[in-house]
């Protein structure tokens, strides 16, 4: 697995997915390891793709999505593919409730200092 950054920026014309996924606390890692293989499999060779992050809630109840696409577009063409269909639904069947939402970077903050290695 290569390591990839995601590049929060006001000024980048990218289309970000956040999908707020609600589980069990017993189902939360299977779900992240479901999603990596999608994502390792089939996401990452969709055109457009840019990259993918996901995060888990300290409580086991939630699972968040960030992933960044070069354009809604392109996007919506992963959204038609028969083969990225099939891990969505498979995703869809470990959560209680699913949230897609596409979002727009409007402002960044930060203290401006380097980050800690």
């Amino acid at each position: 697995m290569t390591t990839v950054t995601a590049t929060i920026d006001t000024t980048r014309p990218v289309a970000t997915l956040i999908n707020v996924f609600t589980v069990t606390p017993d189902r939360q890692d299977e779900l992240i390891a479901l999603l990596a293989r999608a994502t390792e499999e089939t996401m990452k060779h969709q055109p457009g793709f840019i990259c993918a992050n996901f995060h888990a809630s300290e409580d086991g109840e939630r699972v968040i999505n960030y992933a960044q696409w070069e354009s809604e577009d392109r996007y919506r063409a992963m959204l038609a593919n028969p083969e990225a269909r099939v891990h969505m639904d498979q995703a869809a069947k470990f959560a209680t409730d699913v949230q897609p939402r596409l979002f727009q970077v409007r402002s960044t903050h930060g203290t401006g200092r380097p980050r800690p290695h």
